[in-house]
């Protein structure tokens, strides 16, 4: 005789959710220092580069998105 029982769903626990908040503290740490390091090389690149090449650079990234800027 068979008997056709289906496969119960596992129940998440507190151990299960610690597990989930550990990793996205995880993430949430990762992605600042991420955004951080991008800001402050953003910041260091800008503050030495000469004025004409910033220029050049926003006038270039205006046509390669098809804004007319003349």
């Amino acid at each position: 005789m068979q008997t056709n029982t289906k496969p119960r769903a596992r129940v998440a626990t507190a151990a299960d959710m610690q597990v989930v908040a550990d990793w996205s503290k995880a993430a949430t740490r990762a992605s600042a220092l991420a955004a951080f390091a991008l800001g402050a090389s953003l910041v260091f690149l800008v503050g030495f580069a000469q004025g004409q090449t910033l220029h050049d650079a926003a006038h270039d990234t205006r046509h390669s998105n098809n804004f007319p800027c003349h």
